[in-house]
């Protein structure tokens, strides 16, 4: 679970991207009632979401799957090679595995199912915003039911990589791992970048299932 923000701390900054205006509206109204939040943008379509991301650079985007035009997954693409920073939170009323894989290949750093009380999807976003990765229990056994299907492969990493990607698929932030560990936040960044590289991903959560399937994570 997310700790609650420093008293004084900046408002996350967030876009909203939903086709449907009553649900708009809704996750609209939700979030504006948390003051840790601040809505910077909204929009209805693909190719309208992928334009004002990209002029508002916001810290999250909650991000609908099943958009008009481009859809989520291509939209979580197109960031992941513009806006770096930005995280990319799926909010869906999809629950199809094919899909929870693809938009965490997208680059994805977390997936939920609509209809989370409002608590809850708030502590999602900021969860991502610090470096953690959110999914849901059944969709993270779904994901483990088909990663266990996947042959196991020797380690690539070092016995120090191994030990943060463990530390990692936890939730723990990057602050939270150096602590853990007694080295610096540079360290853990550092060493983060090695196991993206040899591991062929490019975020945290992708790193996470990548050594899942591969045999790296002892669940």
């Amino acid at each position: 679970m997310a700790k609650p923000p420093d008293t004084g701390a900046s408002p996350i900054t967030v876009v909203v991207v939903e086709d449907e205006p009553k649900i708009l509206r809704s996750q609209l109204n939700l979030l504006r009632g948390f003051d840790e939040i601040e809505v910077v943008g909204q929009a209805t379509s693909g190719t309208d979401a992928v334009e004002k991301i990209r002029a508002l650079a916001p810290d999250v985007v909650l991000l609908d799957l099943g958009l008009p035009g481009i859809d989520g997954i291509e939209v979580t693409k197109q960031l992941r090679h513009t806006l770096p920073q930005t995280e990319v939170l799926i909010f869906t009323i999809f629950d199809d595995e094919e899909k929870v894989l693809a938009a965490i290949r997208a680059g994805a750093s977390g997936y939920l199912l609509k209809g989370m009380e409002a608590k809850r999807i708030v502590e999602a976003i900021q969860e991502v915003h610090k470096g953690g990765s959110v999914v849901q229990p059944q969709l993270a056994r779904r994901l483990l039911r088909h990663f266990q299907r996947q042959p196991s492969t020797k380690s690539p990493l070092s016995p120090r990589e191994q030990e943060i990607l463990v530390i990692i698929s936890k939730g723990l932030s990057n602050p939270e791992v150096a602590s853990a560990l007694g080295v610096s936040r540079a360290t853990v960044r550092t060493h983060l970048e090695h196991i993206y590289a040899k591991l062929d991903v490019s975020n945290r959560t992708e790193a996470v299932t990548e050594g899942i399937r591969k045999g790296l994570i002892d669940l």
